[in-house]
């Protein structure tokens, strides 16, 4: 089992959740999240400005602000990981900064609060 943890665009959550909906992932959950890349930022006013300096602090600008996204999470068997990665990128990638990350982790187990089952057969099969 895994844990998809994907962040994408504000205005690409609808066809993100259309798109895995259509390859069948049909549970998932989506936060608002607030973040920023190192893409953002140049990184040597960044240390300057950790340093104190006030040009480099003036010439941050909104630079070092934080960008507002959507956080989508997906626990899925291993199986399907692949598919609902590509399905993802497949959505959001325009090759411009800012198209968002997937981090994918172990999960240990997963149960169902209704019925109290447990393991795989929890998930979506896809």
């Amino acid at each position: 089992m895994k844990e998809i943890m994907a962040i994408v665009r504000m205005n690409m959550i609808n066809q993100t959740r259309k798109a895995l909906t259509e390859v069948g992932v049909s549970s998932m959950t989506a936060n608002d999240a607030l973040g920023r890349g190192a893409g953002l930022v140049d990184m040597s006013l960044l240390k300057g400005a950790e340093q104190g300096y006030e040009e480099a602090i003036s010439q941050l600008g909104q630079s070092n602000r934080l960008i507002p996204k959507r956080m989508i999470i997906i626990v899925s068997k291993d199986k399907h990981v692949d598919k609902i990665v590509k399905t993802i990128i497949k959505v959001n990638q325009t090759g411009k900064p800012g198209d968002g990350k997937i981090f994918v982790l172990p999960v240990a187990d997963s149960i169902s609060v209704r019925t109290a089952e447990d393991g795989d057969s929890t998930l979506d099969d896809l």
